[in-house]
């Protein structure tokens, strides 16, 4: 994805690693929780694993959303740029 981008577009490398680590580090993170998790039922373990999963897909995304729309709200009315959400420079 990163070639398909205009390069006057692009963020620089660094900055495309530690998203996309930050992304990769979250999901393997929700992953391994709800494995773990599975194990502790004394229902189907897979059934577990997927209520899970969607539930997190779902309310855990709508959680997260919320959340930036608040501290975006935040940092907008107390003026804090350097907090801006996307902006990296």
């Amino acid at each position: 994805k990163r070639y398909k981008e205009p390069k006057e577009e692009r963020r620089p490398w660094k900055i495309w690693f530690f998203d996309t680590f930050k992304q990769g580090l979250g999901a393997a993170l929700i992953h391994t929780v709800n494995v773990l998790l599975s194990n502790y039922t004394e229902e189907d373990s897979c059934a577990f694993y997927l209520i899970n999963f969607i539930l997190d897909a779902t309310l855990g995304m709508l959680l997260i959303w919320f959340g930036v729309k608040v501290v975006s709200w935040i940092v907008h009315r107390k003026n804090l740029k350097c907090l801006v959400f996307g902006e990296y420079g």
